[in-house]
């Protein structure tokens, strides 16, 4: 079993009274849903190419927040963590993981490849 670095569940209210698990390993992001019949979805780190905190009024008066991940994993795609306490700390912890994931498996996004070609561009002139 992974190493769990993070782990929550979806709040209603400020209350984990819901069937969505969220965890994340070092190279990992898991959701997992349902009761009767489980569903575990997983996204290595870096596969995910954005990430964005929303905190509504109602969220902020529960202490919760939900993080929007953008990944090129072909199942998950773009998804939401929902609700969950300390929202602004965990998306922190995972762009920090996703980074150092990245970076281990030498993974470059084609934004970064395409700013680093403008720059030799920019020189040459």
């Amino acid at each position: 079993m992974a190493n769990i670095l993070w782990h929550d569940r979806k709040r209603y209210f400020g209350l984990p009274i819901s069937f969505t698990k969220y965890s994340m390993s070092e190279d990992r992001l898991f959701v997992e849903t349902g009761l009767l019949n489980l569903s575990q979805d997983e996204v290595r780190l870096y596969r995910i190419l954005d990430l964005q905190l929303k905190r509504s009024l109602g969220q902020r008066i529960f202490g919760v927040g939900s993080i929007i991940v953008s990944s090129s994993d072909k199942s998950l795609g773009t998804f939401e963590i929902k609700n969950i306490k300390n929202s602004a700390n965990v998306k922190e912890m995972l762009s920090v993981q996703v980074e150092q994931q990245r970076e281990a498996k030498r993974v470059y996004t084609r934004e970064n490849m395409v700013d680093d070609v403008d720059d030799v561009h920019e020189g040459e002139f």
